[in-house]
Protein backbone atom coordinates (compact mmCIF):
# COMPACT_ATOMS: atom_id res chain seq x y z
CA UNK A 1 0.00 0.00 0.00
CA UNK A 2 1.18 3.09 -0.47
CA UNK A 3 0.98 6.05 2.08
CA UNK A 4 -2.29 7.47 0.44
CA UNK A 5 -4.32 4.03 0.93
CA UNK A 6 -2.96 3.74 4.29
CA UNK A 7 -4.17 6.49 5.58
CA UNK A 8 -7.59 5.51 4.10
CA UNK A 9 -7.47 8.48 1.36
CA UNK A 10 -7.50 6.71 -2.85
CA UNK A 11 -4.84 8.11 -4.89
CA UNK A 12 -5.94 10.34 -7.12
CA UNK A 13 -3.12 9.11 -10.36
CA UNK A 14 0.56 10.30 -10.19
CA UNK A 15 1.88 13.21 -11.68
CA UNK A 16 5.55 14.58 -13.29
CA UNK A 17 6.28 17.57 -11.98
CA UNK A 18 8.62 19.47 -13.05
CA UNK A 19 10.65 20.49 -9.98
CA UNK A 20 13.39 22.97 -9.19
CA UNK A 21 14.22 22.05 -6.01
CA UNK A 22 13.02 25.62 -4.74
CA UNK A 23 10.80 27.28 -2.52
CA UNK A 24 7.37 26.83 -4.75
CA UNK A 25 8.19 23.46 -6.37
CA UNK A 26 8.99 22.18 -3.21
CA UNK A 27 5.81 23.36 -1.50
CA UNK A 28 3.87 21.66 -4.54
CA UNK A 29 5.37 18.65 -4.04
CA UNK A 30 4.31 17.93 -1.10
CA UNK A 31 0.66 20.01 -1.62
CA UNK A 32 -0.47 17.23 -3.97
CA UNK A 33 0.87 14.97 -2.20
CA UNK A 34 -1.32 16.04 0.38
CA UNK A 35 -4.56 16.47 -2.44
CA UNK A 36 -3.73 12.49 -2.92
CA UNK A 37 -1.42 12.72 -6.14
CA UNK A 38 1.55 10.17 -6.16
CA UNK A 39 4.85 12.60 -7.25
CA UNK A 40 7.01 11.68 -9.60
CA UNK A 41 10.13 14.97 -9.87
CA UNK A 42 11.80 15.92 -12.99
CA UNK A 43 14.57 17.81 -12.84
CA UNK A 44 15.91 18.91 -16.32
CA UNK A 45 19.41 20.32 -16.42
CA UNK A 46 20.25 22.53 -19.07
CA UNK A 47 23.30 24.31 -18.16
CA UNK A 48 22.39 26.48 -14.93
CA UNK A 49 24.22 26.31 -12.01
CA UNK A 50 22.70 23.25 -9.43
CA UNK A 51 23.27 21.41 -6.97
CA UNK A 52 21.72 18.01 -8.32
CA UNK A 53 22.46 15.80 -6.11
CA UNK A 54 20.66 18.16 -3.23
CA UNK A 55 17.65 18.23 -5.00
CA UNK A 56 17.47 14.74 -5.64
CA UNK A 57 17.50 14.11 -1.93
CA UNK A 58 15.35 17.15 -1.21
CA UNK A 59 12.79 15.52 -3.55
CA UNK A 60 13.15 11.95 -2.17
CA UNK A 61 12.69 13.33 1.82
CA UNK A 62 9.18 15.28 0.84
CA UNK A 63 8.24 11.96 -0.44
CA UNK A 64 8.78 12.01 -4.15
CA UNK A 65 7.72 8.00 -5.29
CA UNK A 66 10.51 8.73 -8.14
CA UNK A 67 13.03 11.45 -9.29
CA UNK A 68 14.33 11.80 -12.53
CA UNK A 69 17.51 14.62 -13.00
CA UNK A 70 17.65 14.49 -16.76
CA UNK A 71 20.97 15.84 -18.73
CA UNK A 72 19.09 17.62 -21.64
CA UNK A 73 22.15 20.12 -22.74
CA UNK A 74 23.54 18.44 -25.89
CA UNK A 75 20.21 18.07 -27.24
CA UNK A 76 18.99 21.71 -25.81
CA UNK A 77 21.61 23.17 -28.00
CA UNK A 78 20.83 21.15 -31.33
CA UNK A 79 17.97 20.81 -31.63
CA UNK A 80 16.60 24.45 -29.95
CA UNK A 81 19.41 27.22 -29.77
CA UNK A 82 20.41 25.90 -33.34
CA UNK A 83 17.25 26.91 -35.10
CA UNK A 84 17.27 30.15 -33.15
CA UNK A 85 20.99 30.61 -34.27
CA UNK A 86 19.89 30.24 -37.91
CA UNK A 87 16.22 32.50 -37.87
CA UNK A 88 18.44 34.87 -35.63
CA UNK A 89 15.58 35.03 -33.36
CA UNK A 90 14.89 37.81 -31.23
CA UNK A 91 11.74 39.17 -29.93
CA UNK A 92 10.65 42.58 -30.08
CA UNK A 93 14.61 43.92 -31.44
CA UNK A 94 16.37 42.75 -28.91
CA UNK A 95 15.29 39.74 -26.45
CA UNK A 96 17.04 36.60 -27.72
CA UNK A 97 14.66 33.83 -25.90
CA UNK A 98 16.95 31.98 -23.40
CA UNK A 99 14.10 30.91 -21.74
CA UNK A 100 11.44 31.15 -23.91
CA UNK A 101 13.24 28.42 -26.29
CA UNK A 102 14.12 25.79 -22.84
CA UNK A 103 10.12 25.69 -21.79
CA UNK A 104 9.80 23.22 -25.02
CA UNK A 105 12.73 21.13 -24.05
CA UNK A 106 11.88 20.63 -20.96
CA UNK A 107 8.58 20.19 -21.18
CA UNK A 108 9.19 17.43 -24.02
CA UNK A 109 11.46 15.07 -21.47
CA UNK A 110 8.67 15.85 -19.04
CA UNK A 111 5.89 14.26 -20.88
CA UNK A 112 8.37 11.41 -22.12
CA UNK A 113 8.43 10.44 -18.72
CA UNK A 114 5.07 10.92 -17.69
CA UNK A 115 4.42 8.59 -20.87
CA UNK A 116 6.96 5.52 -19.96
CA UNK A 117 6.01 5.82 -16.31
CA UNK A 118 2.35 6.07 -17.17
CA UNK A 119 1.53 8.92 -14.85
CA UNK A 120 -1.72 10.50 -15.73
CA UNK A 121 -0.50 14.11 -15.04
CA UNK A 122 2.34 16.27 -15.64
CA UNK A 123 2.10 19.74 -13.30
CA UNK A 124 4.72 22.50 -13.07
CA UNK A 125 5.04 25.50 -10.61
CA UNK A 126 4.65 28.94 -13.22
CA UNK A 127 2.71 31.54 -11.96
CA UNK A 128 -0.33 32.47 -13.26
CA UNK A 129 0.62 35.81 -14.19
CA UNK A 130 3.58 34.79 -16.49
CA UNK A 131 4.72 33.48 -20.21
CA UNK A 132 6.04 30.08 -18.45
CA UNK A 133 2.41 28.61 -17.70
CA UNK A 134 1.23 28.90 -21.20
CA UNK A 135 4.88 27.77 -22.90
CA UNK A 136 4.77 24.67 -20.57
CA UNK A 137 0.99 23.79 -21.14
CA UNK A 138 1.19 24.05 -24.74
CA UNK A 139 3.54 22.48 -25.03
CA UNK A 140 2.14 19.43 -23.01
CA UNK A 141 -0.95 19.77 -24.61
CA UNK A 142 0.49 19.64 -27.76
CA UNK A 143 2.12 15.86 -26.02
CA UNK A 144 0.09 15.09 -23.84
CA UNK A 145 -3.39 15.92 -22.49
CA UNK A 146 -3.94 16.17 -18.50
CA UNK A 147 -2.30 19.01 -17.03
CA UNK A 148 -2.35 20.37 -13.25
CA UNK A 149 -1.44 23.82 -12.88
CA UNK A 150 -1.21 24.83 -9.10
CA UNK A 151 -1.36 28.48 -9.20
CA UNK A 152 -4.15 28.78 -11.30
CA UNK A 153 -6.34 26.20 -8.64
CA UNK A 154 -8.44 28.22 -6.06
CA UNK A 155 -7.74 25.72 -3.64
CA UNK A 156 -3.37 26.40 -3.72
CA UNK A 157 -3.67 29.94 -4.77
CA UNK A 158 -6.32 31.25 -1.48
CA UNK A 159 -3.95 29.02 0.17
CA UNK A 160 -1.01 30.62 -0.88
CA UNK A 161 -1.36 34.50 -1.17
CA UNK A 162 2.15 34.87 -1.66
CA UNK A 163 6.00 33.97 -0.30
CA UNK A 164 5.32 34.70 3.08
CA UNK A 165 2.61 31.85 3.12
CA UNK A 166 4.49 29.45 1.24
CA UNK A 167 7.80 30.53 4.10
CA UNK A 168 5.32 29.21 6.81
CA UNK A 169 4.01 26.53 4.77
CA UNK A 170 7.91 25.30 4.35
CA UNK A 171 8.62 25.35 7.91
CA UNK A 172 5.81 23.89 9.31
CA UNK A 173 6.38 20.96 7.25
CA UNK A 174 9.91 20.80 7.45
CA UNK A 175 10.87 21.96 4.04
CA UNK A 176 14.51 23.04 3.72
CA UNK A 177 14.73 26.54 2.28
CA UNK A 178 17.07 29.69 2.91
CA UNK A 179 15.51 32.32 5.45
CA UNK A 180 16.08 34.51 3.09
CA UNK A 181 15.99 34.65 -0.96
CA UNK A 182 19.30 35.05 -2.88
CA UNK A 183 18.64 37.84 -3.97
CA UNK A 184 15.31 40.20 -3.84
CA UNK A 185 14.30 39.47 -7.52
CA UNK A 186 13.49 36.14 -9.36
CA UNK A 187 15.95 34.98 -11.93
CA UNK A 188 16.04 31.74 -14.80
CA UNK A 189 19.22 30.38 -16.09
CA UNK A 190 20.18 28.40 -18.27
CA UNK A 191 22.74 26.90 -21.00
CA UNK A 192 21.78 30.32 -23.22
CA UNK A 193 21.22 32.64 -20.40
CA UNK A 194 20.36 34.39 -17.13
CA UNK A 195 17.21 36.39 -16.90
CA UNK A 196 16.06 38.48 -13.83
CA UNK A 197 13.30 40.12 -13.28
CA UNK A 198 13.50 43.33 -11.05
CA UNK A 199 12.09 46.77 -10.54
CA UNK A 200 14.32 49.23 -9.20
CA UNK A 201 15.15 51.60 -11.50
CA UNK A 202 18.68 50.29 -11.83
CA UNK A 203 20.19 47.16 -11.85
CA UNK A 204 22.34 46.57 -9.03
CA UNK A 205 26.21 45.72 -9.24
CA UNK A 206 25.75 42.11 -7.95
CA UNK A 207 23.07 40.92 -10.15
CA UNK A 208 24.95 40.26 -13.10
CA UNK A 209 25.96 36.22 -12.84
CA UNK A 210 27.66 35.06 -16.46
CA UNK A 211 29.25 38.30 -17.67
CA UNK A 212 31.92 40.79 -16.76
CA UNK A 213 31.59 44.18 -16.17
CA UNK A 214 32.36 45.68 -19.78
CA UNK A 215 34.45 48.14 -17.78
CA UNK A 216 36.38 45.44 -16.07
CA UNK A 217 37.08 43.31 -18.67
CA UNK A 218 40.34 42.63 -20.06
CA UNK A 219 42.19 45.17 -22.29
CA UNK A 220 43.24 43.11 -24.99
CA UNK A 221 40.48 41.29 -27.09
CA UNK A 222 39.78 37.42 -28.08
CA UNK A 223 39.86 37.24 -31.75
CA UNK A 224 37.74 34.16 -32.67
CA UNK A 225 36.81 32.43 -35.97
CA UNK A 226 33.71 30.60 -36.47
CA UNK A 227 32.42 28.14 -39.35
CA UNK A 228 29.53 27.59 -40.43
CA UNK A 229 27.68 24.84 -42.60
CA UNK A 230 23.97 25.64 -43.29
CA UNK A 231 23.79 28.29 -41.04
CA UNK A 232 25.15 26.52 -37.38
CA UNK A 233 28.29 26.59 -36.11
CA UNK A 234 30.53 23.02 -36.04
CA UNK A 235 33.72 24.78 -35.28
CA UNK A 236 35.47 27.98 -32.89
CA UNK A 237 39.15 28.58 -33.12
CA UNK A 238 40.72 31.05 -30.85
CA UNK A 239 43.17 32.58 -33.30
CA UNK A 240 45.74 33.43 -31.09
CA UNK A 241 45.24 30.67 -28.68
CA UNK A 242 44.70 28.13 -31.10
CA UNK A 243 42.03 26.52 -28.81
CA UNK A 244 39.56 24.60 -30.96
CA UNK A 245 36.00 23.29 -30.15
CA UNK A 246 34.21 21.34 -32.25
CA UNK A 247 30.62 19.54 -30.59
CA UNK A 248 27.82 21.93 -29.93
CA UNK A 249 27.99 21.65 -26.79
CA UNK A 250 31.57 22.70 -26.37
CA UNK A 251 30.86 25.56 -29.23
CA UNK A 252 28.17 27.22 -27.04
CA UNK A 253 29.85 26.76 -23.41
CA UNK A 254 33.28 28.36 -24.82
CA UNK A 255 31.30 31.12 -26.61
CA UNK A 256 29.74 31.82 -23.36
CA UNK A 257 33.03 31.55 -21.76
CA UNK A 258 34.55 34.38 -24.56
CA UNK A 259 31.42 36.75 -24.34
CA UNK A 260 31.32 36.51 -20.67
CA UNK A 261 34.53 37.47 -19.98
CA UNK A 262 34.00 40.53 -22.21
CA UNK A 263 30.62 41.70 -20.90
CA UNK A 264 28.51 40.56 -24.14
CA UNK A 265 25.01 40.32 -24.06
CA UNK A 266 23.62 42.48 -21.57
CA UNK A 267 20.54 44.08 -21.84
CA UNK A 268 17.74 45.89 -19.91
CA UNK A 269 14.44 45.86 -21.63
CA UNK A 270 10.38 45.88 -20.82
CA UNK A 271 9.04 43.50 -22.84
CA UNK A 272 5.17 42.62 -23.70
CA UNK A 273 4.01 39.44 -22.50
CA UNK A 274 1.84 36.76 -24.24
CA UNK A 275 -0.48 37.20 -21.69
CA UNK A 276 -1.24 40.71 -21.99
CA UNK A 277 0.78 42.80 -19.40
CA UNK A 278 4.51 44.24 -19.79
CA UNK A 279 7.39 43.12 -17.53
CA UNK A 280 10.79 43.85 -16.72
CA UNK A 281 14.04 42.03 -17.58
CA UNK A 282 17.66 42.14 -17.27
CA UNK A 283 19.20 39.06 -19.47
CA UNK A 284 22.89 38.05 -20.08
CA UNK A 285 22.86 35.88 -22.99
CA UNK A 286 26.99 36.24 -23.98
CA UNK A 287 27.14 33.37 -26.26
CA UNK A 288 24.00 33.85 -28.20
CA UNK A 289 24.78 37.58 -28.79
CA UNK A 290 28.12 36.31 -30.52
CA UNK A 291 26.57 33.99 -32.41
CA UNK A 292 24.11 36.49 -33.71
CA UNK A 293 26.33 38.77 -35.05
CA UNK A 294 28.19 36.17 -36.82
CA UNK A 295 25.27 34.35 -38.06
CA UNK A 296 24.41 37.21 -39.61
CA UNK A 297 27.57 38.17 -41.39
CA UNK A 298 28.05 34.85 -42.67
CA UNK A 299 23.99 35.00 -43.87
CA UNK A 300 24.26 38.30 -45.70
CA UNK A 301 27.44 37.05 -47.65
CA UNK A 302 25.97 34.09 -49.00
CA UNK A 303 22.05 34.43 -49.35
CA UNK A 304 20.63 35.90 -52.25
CA UNK A 305 18.60 39.58 -51.31
CA UNK A 306 14.85 38.77 -52.11
CA UNK A 307 15.50 34.93 -50.29
CA UNK A 308 16.59 37.40 -46.82
CA UNK A 309 13.80 39.18 -47.26
CA UNK A 310 11.00 36.71 -46.92
CA UNK A 311 13.53 34.53 -44.69
CA UNK A 312 13.60 37.84 -41.95
CA UNK A 313 9.80 37.97 -42.25
CA UNK A 314 10.21 34.25 -41.39
CA UNK A 315 12.64 34.92 -38.44
CA UNK A 316 10.05 37.80 -36.46
CA UNK A 317 7.16 34.78 -37.02
CA UNK A 318 9.58 32.00 -35.80
CA UNK A 319 10.62 34.43 -32.80
CA UNK A 320 6.53 35.29 -31.53
CA UNK A 321 6.57 31.78 -32.02
CA UNK A 322 9.03 30.56 -29.91
CA UNK A 323 7.90 33.15 -26.99
CA UNK A 324 4.28 32.65 -27.06
CA UNK A 325 5.02 29.03 -26.44
CA UNK A 326 3.72 27.34 -29.74
CA UNK A 327 7.12 25.34 -30.83
CA UNK A 328 4.98 22.39 -30.93
CA UNK A 329 2.55 23.97 -33.52
CA UNK A 330 1.82 23.06 -37.36
CA UNK A 331 2.63 26.59 -38.18
CA UNK A 332 6.28 26.70 -36.38
CA UNK A 333 6.74 23.64 -37.85
CA UNK A 334 6.67 24.55 -41.30
CA UNK A 335 8.58 27.92 -40.77
CA UNK A 336 11.14 26.25 -38.84
CA UNK A 337 11.29 23.83 -42.24
CA UNK A 338 11.44 27.17 -44.46
CA UNK A 339 14.34 28.86 -42.34
CA UNK A 340 16.32 25.19 -42.70
CA UNK A 341 15.65 25.31 -46.15
CA UNK A 342 16.68 28.84 -46.28
CA UNK A 343 19.96 27.97 -44.48
CA UNK A 344 21.25 25.31 -47.31
CA UNK A 345 24.30 27.95 -48.72
CA UNK A 346 25.00 29.56 -45.30
CA UNK A 347 28.14 28.35 -45.17
CA UNK A 348 31.77 29.91 -44.60
CA UNK A 349 33.39 31.31 -41.57
CA UNK A 350 33.59 34.81 -39.87
CA UNK A 351 36.48 36.42 -37.69
CA UNK A 352 35.24 38.55 -35.06
CA UNK A 353 36.76 40.15 -32.27
CA UNK A 354 35.25 40.26 -28.58
CA UNK A 355 36.22 43.26 -26.52
CA UNK A 356 34.65 45.33 -24.02
CA UNK A 357 30.82 44.79 -24.45
CA UNK A 358 31.11 44.24 -28.02
CA UNK A 359 31.28 42.27 -30.72
CA UNK A 360 33.24 43.77 -33.65
CA UNK A 361 33.18 41.75 -37.64
CA UNK A 362 36.97 41.61 -39.10
CA UNK A 363 35.90 39.49 -42.30
CA UNK A 364 34.34 36.41 -43.83
CA UNK A 365 34.87 33.87 -46.41
CA UNK A 366 32.90 31.62 -48.34
CA UNK A 367 32.99 29.00 -50.78
CA UNK A 368 29.20 30.03 -51.74
CA UNK A 369 30.04 33.50 -51.61
CA UNK A 370 27.82 35.99 -53.40
CA UNK A 371 30.23 39.08 -53.21
CA UNK A 372 31.70 39.51 -57.17
CA UNK A 373 34.87 41.89 -55.96
CA UNK A 374 34.69 42.49 -59.99
CA UNK A 375 31.31 43.20 -60.53
CA UNK A 376 31.24 45.85 -57.74
CA UNK A 377 34.71 47.66 -58.50
CA UNK A 378 35.05 51.21 -59.74
CA UNK A 379 37.93 50.27 -61.56
CA UNK A 380 36.75 47.15 -63.21
CA UNK A 381 33.57 47.39 -65.46
CA UNK A 382 33.37 43.37 -65.51
CA UNK A 383 30.09 42.32 -67.31
CA UNK A 384 27.91 45.75 -66.21
CA UNK A 385 26.83 48.34 -68.50
CA UNK A 386 26.81 51.59 -66.41
CA UNK A 387 24.26 53.08 -69.26
CA UNK A 388 21.27 50.40 -68.07
CA UNK A 389 21.36 51.88 -64.82
CA UNK A 390 19.13 54.92 -66.12
CA UNK A 391 16.63 53.04 -67.61
CA UNK A 392 16.73 51.39 -64.38
CA UNK A 393 16.16 54.70 -62.95
CA UNK A 394 13.68 56.12 -64.97
CA UNK A 395 11.09 53.07 -64.24
CA UNK A 396 11.74 53.11 -60.57
CA UNK A 397 10.63 57.13 -61.28
CA UNK A 398 7.70 56.76 -62.96
CA UNK A 399 5.58 55.94 -59.46
CA UNK A 400 7.38 58.64 -58.09
CA UNK A 401 6.26 61.38 -60.64
CA UNK A 402 3.11 60.46 -60.70
CA UNK A 403 2.58 60.85 -57.22
CA UNK A 404 4.09 64.46 -57.29
CA UNK A 405 1.80 64.91 -60.38
CA UNK A 406 -1.67 63.78 -58.43
CA UNK A 407 -0.27 65.79 -54.89
CA UNK A 408 0.83 69.00 -57.40
CA UNK A 409 -3.27 68.20 -58.93
CA UNK A 410 -4.55 68.13 -55.43
CA UNK A 411 -3.23 71.30 -54.31
CA UNK A 412 -4.18 73.40 -57.57
CA UNK A 413 -7.92 72.60 -56.32
CA UNK A 414 -7.18 73.66 -53.41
Amino acid sequence: LNGNEKCGQMSKGSVVLAYSGGLDTSCILLWLKEQGYEVIAYLANIGQDEDFDAARKKAETLGAKKVFIEDLRSEFVQEFIWPAVQANAVYEDRYLLGTSIARPCIARRQVQIAQREGAQYVSHGATGKGNDQVRFELTCYALYPQILAPWRIPEFYNRFRGRTDLMEYAEKHGIPVPVTPKAPWSMDANLMHIRNAVCQNHAPPDLYQMTKNPEDSPNEPDLLEIHFTRGVPVKVTHVKEGTCKETPLEIFCYLNEIGGKHGVGRIDIVENRFIGMKSRGIYETPGGTILLHAHLDIETFTMDREVRKIKQSLGIKFSELIYNGFWYSPECEFVRHCIDKSQENVEGRVQLSVFKGQVYILGRESPKSLYNEELVSMDVQGDYDPCDASGFIRINAVRLREHNRLQGAAQKKL
